[in-house]
């Protein structure tokens, strides 16, 4: 392990790259990178790099949202392999046809998309949003004008429920937040009584109602570090965002929220990308993302939603 990360920080100096990672990275990777965020801080990230290469520790419409935003630049994925359920519950075919048919019905309506969708469905939508600045955009849309969220109905759910808003919702969802155990969620603030419950909004209404605090990874931490004295959490998210929340705040207890069928919720795709990957990727300088026709349609969506 230590000749990997000496062999990663030296290629790193080399390559002259930045390596950015997503909060529900592994602790090891998280510690390497330059920038740790979630997907709107590491979006915001990527614009501000100012090496020949980004090397993206997540997964992939995350890398494509980097090379998008920096055409000029490599970005690099360790494993192109490392996919999203969400982006896989709606394609730009589906996408296209729905929209149509909704036109053809007389509906007027703009698209918002969930950043966890492929940049052609990117190209499709009037936005995209982060789980951190969703709120905000959907008030901004006229109320004449109705709503088509993509991909994910629990997020979408919940922007209704804050917002008053009602949405057309595609019928799409995170594997991982999805399994979380309302019963072993129960369970775990009978024993913890003086917990807080924080949970992502990704993930179903039955662990948002029992929770004091809903909202992105960024928004958990600013939540956790109102915090001075000692307290303790329950955490309803990837498993791997309790690292970030005990590195910042120790003081703090941390107990994650079962799933339905594991112990932990750890997402795979995530998990794909490894100390080894990372280490080759940057000294073969591969897989790249490489710019694609619908990239530039995307990208100025992606810049009007995440950027101003």
């Amino acid at each position: 392990m230590p000749d990997i990360i000496d062999d990663i920080t030296s290629l790193k100096k080399q390559k002259n790259a930045t390596i950015l990672a997503h909060y529900y990275q592994d602790s090891e990777i998280q510690e390497l990178a330059d920038f740790t965020g979630d997907s709107l801080k590491l979006a915001r990230a990527a614009t501000r790099v100012d090496t020949d290469v980004i090397v993206f520790c997540g997964v992939h419409f995350m890398a494509e949202t980097a090379k998008m935003l920096n055409p000029e630049k490599r970005v690099l994925l360790p494993d192109l392999q490392a996919g999203c359920s969400l982006a896989e519950s709606c394609t730009a075919s589906e996408l296209a046809r729905y929209q149509q048919m909704l036109r053809e019905k007389g509906h007027r309506f703009q698209t918002v998309t969930y950043i966890n969708s492929s940049a052609a469905v990117k190209a499709l939508s009037d936005w995209v949003v982060t789980s951190g600045n969703a709120e905000e955009v959907v008030r901004r849309i006229p109320p004449e004008e109705e709503i088509l969220f993509v991909p994910d109905r629990h997020l979408g759910g919940y922007l209704e429920d804050v917002t008053g808003r009602k949405m057309i919702l595609w019928d799409g969802a995170c594997m991982v937040h999805e399994i979380f155990s309302v019963r072993d969620l129960l369970d775990m603030k009978r024993k913890h009584p003086q917990a807080r419950t924080i949970a992502h909004p990704e993930c179903p209404a039955n662990i948002r109602e029992h929770s004091d605090f809903i909202g992105g990874t960024e928004g958990m931490l600013r939540f956790v570090g109102g915090f001075s004295a000692p307290a303790e959490f329950i955490v309803a998210t990837e498993v791997n965002m309790l690292w970030q929340l005990k590195s910042r705040y120790p003081q703090h207890s941390y107990h994650p929220v079962p799933g339905i069928t594991c112990a932990c919720n750890k997402c795979p795709h995530m998990a794909r990308n490894t100390l080894e990957k990372l280490r080759d990727c940057l000294l073969y300088e591969r897989p790249e993302i490489t710019w694609q026709p619908e990239f530039e349609r995307a990208r100025v969506v992606l810049q009007r939603s995440l950027l101003n």
